[in-house]
Parts: C-alpha cells; sequence; structure tokens
C-alpha cells in the first residue's frame, strides 16, 4: 500500500512504522489516519494558519521561502495519509 504514496509520505511513514513495527499487510490501518494527525497538529504548531505578527516568508540563507508553502507541504502529506 506504500508504493502509492508520494516519497515524502512514505518516507514519514517508514520512520513511524519503524519505531512501533506495525506490519503493513495492504490493509489501511489506523497509523496513517494517526500520522497524519500528528503531522496537522505539528504544521498548527509551525507555521499556524493565521500569523498577524509575522513575516510571511522564512529567509534560509537569501533564499526567501513561502512560509505557508512549507504549511501545505505538511498538510499535503498529512491529507495524502488520511487517504490511505
Amino acid at each position: 500500500m506504500t508504493q502509492q504514496l508520494s516519497l515524502a509520505a512514505r518516507s514519514v511513514f517508514e520512520s513511524f512504522n519503524s519505531k512501533f513495527d506495525w506490519v503493513e499487510d495492504g490493509v489501511p490501518g489506523p497509523q496513517f489516519n494517526a500520522i497524519a494527525a500528528a503531522i496537522r497538529a505539528a504544521a498548527d504548531q509551525v507555521v499556524p494558519e493565521h500569523r498577524e505578527h509575522y513575516p510571511a516568508t522564512l529567509d534560509e540563507r537569501y533564499r526567501k521561502v513561502s512560509a505557508f508553502d512549507v504549511r501545505n507541504k505538511f498538510l499535503a502529506i498529512a491529507t495524502e495519509l488520511e487517504a490511505q
């Protein structure tokens, strides 16, 4: 089942699985929803949806990265895992 996941989502899933020894049997399990919930909570803490007094970008050595692009990448992984 993890073959259907993107590289990013598969990496998160495999890291999680390595800590809990869950065996993938082809049947969607609660681990996908658990991982997705943790990612969503982390995204809300790191890049809140409403940021009134914070800059809209993160400066990474002269490269501007939209904070909301980072948030959206986290949420895309969570959505992909929830769909399993």
